[in-house]
């Protein structure tokens, strides 16, 4: 048996794994615990050692052979090794959808798309470009202005009769949008399907340029929207140049937890080869 521990440093939040594998390669390790804490204007490390306890407390481990860390975790001291985001999150969507063979990661500050084969090792990848607007930041951002919570985003957007179409893929004239819309009148619904679909375009894009098939499985932040999931899913589902592809683009409910999925998943089988124990509860962090 192995215990391994995944943590996902985010631009916005701290995500903690921890899994029981039977083994290397094991196809069905178990959640013992799951932990997420919002950083905001908090000191990171101190958010990572709070979120780290909470998930080891619910797991009733003391002990972890392997503690892994991926995203912006590089420099947490207890840690065991490192692992690229695109390797954790395509193996985290693998987990929870062994159809999947592409994951889309939208985060706090960027998007990425990446294709993985039937063990979660990454084929290929793009990345959106470092305009905020295709960022769950921005969203959140025009969800303060509009006086709505995150929560509640997704199904005002399902329940829009007629979306307003966002003119600008830029942050800051998209938010100057928004503002006209409000002023003459547009419902909240319709400006915020206006806002997905304007975001969903830009993430078909970088599905499309993978050649992807199949399933896909949306990670990050923004895995809970269903207003976006439910966006991108009718994207893909469109004929573009004369192509219409078969694609199912699906979300789950530990979606935001790909990232640390992956990584202690990926931590279980380094640690198979090197062995070692990397944590006991006596230990200071």
């Amino acid at each position: 048996m192995i215990l391994t521990a995944g943590i996902d440093v985010g631009s916005a939040a701290v995500k903690v794994v921890v899994l029981r594998l039977e083994a290397q390669d094991d196809p069905h390790p178990e959640v013992l615990a799951l932990a997420r804490r919002r950083i905001r204007k908090r000191e990171i490390f101190e958010v990572v050692d709070e979120t780290f306890r909470a998930a080891v407390l619910e797991a009733k481990v003391d002990k972890l052979d392997y503690v892994a860390t991926t995203g912006e975790g590089s420099e947490i001291p207890f840690a065991t090794g490192h692992f690229y985001g695109m390797t954790t999150h395509a193996r985290g969507a693998l987990f929870l959808e062994p159809k999947a063979r592409a994951v889309l990661d939208v985060g706090a500050l960027h998007a990425r798309a990446v294709t993985m084969d039937a063990r979660g090792r990454v084929q290929g990848y793009k990345m959106t470009s470092q305009c905020a607007s295709g960022s769950g930041q921005f969203l959140e951002n025009i969800a303060r202005y509009l006086g709505v919570t995150q929560a509640d985003i997704g199904p005002l957007s399902l329940s829009s009769q007629k979306p307003e179409k966002i003119s600008s893929i830029c942050a800051v004239l998209a938010e100057t949008d928004v503002i006209n819309m409000v002023s003459r009148g547009i419902s909240t619904a319709d400006i915020l399907r206006g806002i997905h679909e304007s975001m969903s375009g830009r993430f078909a894009h970088l599905l499309r340029s993978l050649n992807v098939e199949g399933t896909v499985v949306v990670s990050g932040g923004l895995a809970a929207d269903v207003g976006l999931v439910a966006a991108i899913n009718a994207d893909m589902k469109k004929e573009h140049r004369g192509v219409k592809r078969a694609v199912e683009v699906v979300a789950h409910p530990q979606s935001t937890f790909a990232g640390a999925l992956g990584a202690a998943i990926w931590g279980g089988n380094r640690h198979a080869k090197v062995g070692g124990v990397a944590w006991t509860a006596t230990a200071t962090t």
